[in-house]
C-alpha cells in the first residue's frame, strides 16, 4: 500500500544519509574517537556484516582441523554452485600462504574468487581472507575446541563487506548475509557428516605409522 512504500523509500533515504555521513566524518571501519559510541558502532555496523556459527562435531578436533582445509571436501560441500578450482592448489589440505582460486555460479552468475590461508594455529584455528573476488573483502575464522568428550565445537566468524557503499550494505541486509549464511551452513553440515562417519578417510592422507622411538632409559636398559 500506500504507506510501506512511503516507509520503504524513506528508510533507503535514511540508510543513504546514514552511509554518507559516516564516510564523510572518516569513520567508515575504525570509528572517531570523538563521536559517541553509539555512532561509531552503528557505522561500523553499517560497512561490514559479520556471520557467526557454531556446530557440535562427535569426531576428534584434528580431524575436524584437517578436514576444513580439504580442497575436496570444500569442493563436495559446494556443489549446488557448481564451485570448483581453477588455479592454485587443487587437491589436499590448505597451508599457511597457500591461495586456491574457486569458479561458481552465486546469483546464476558465474563468479571467481582468489581466496588465502593468511594464518593457522594447528590444530585450533586457521584463516583464510579474500585476495580478490566480487566481495569488497572478507576474513574468514576457523576456531576448534575441544568439547571434552572427545569431540569438537567448530565455530566459523566470517566478517565481510560488499562493495558499492550503501547499495552494497543494502544488499546485505536484505539478502547477502542470509545467503552466505545458508551457504556456510551447508558447508559445515558436510563436515560434519563427513567427519562423524567413515568417509573422512577419502578426504585426509594417510599418515606413516612412525614407530616409536625408545626413550634413553630402554636404550640404557
Amino acid at each position: 500500500n500506500r504507506w510501506s512504500q512511503r516507509t520503504g523509500l524513506g528508510f533507503m533515504i535514511g540508510c543513504l544519509r546514514f552511509g554518507v555521513g559516516c564516510r564523510s566524518v572518516g569513520i567508515a571501519t575504525r570509528g572517531n574517537p570523538g563521536s559517541p559510541p553509539l555512532t561509531n558502532m552503528l557505522c561500523r555496523a553499517f560497512v561490514m556484516a559479520r556471520i557467526e556459527l557454531t556446530v557440535h562435531i562427535a569426531a576428534p578436533l584434528e580431524r575436524c582441523f584437517d578436514l576444513a582445509r580439504s580442497v575436496e571436501l570444500h569442493t563436495r560441500s559446494t556443489s549446488s554452485t557448481g564451485e570448483h578450482v581453477i588455479a592454485g592448489r587443487t587437491s589436499g589440505l590448505l597451508e599457511l600462504d597457500e591461495e586456491v582460486t574457486w569458479k561458481a555460479r552465486h546469483f546464476k552468475v558465474w563468479q571467481t574468487l582468489t581466496s588465502r590461508i593468511t594464518a593457522v594455529e594447528r590444530p585450533t584455528y586457521f584463516r583464510d581472507s579474500m585476495v580478490r573476488g566480487a566481495l569488497k573483502r572478507f576474513d574468514h575464522h576457523h576456531y576448534f575446541a575441544n568439547d571434552g568428550a572427545g569431540g569438537t565445537v567448530m565455530r566459523d566468524v566470517f566478517d565481510y563487506s560488499a562493495p558499492l557503499g550503501v547499495l552494497g550494505w543494502l544488499a546485505e541486509q536484505l539478502f547477502l548475509t542470509r545467503y552466505m549464511r545458508r551457504f556456510l551452513e551447508d558447508r559445515n553440515r558436510e563436515v560434519k557428516a563427513v567427519a562423524e562417519s567413515d568417509l573422512w578417510s577419502q578426504f585426509l592422507p594417510q599418515r606413516p605409522n612412525t614407530p616409536l622411538q625408545p626413550t634413553a632409559e630402554k636404550r640404557g636398559g
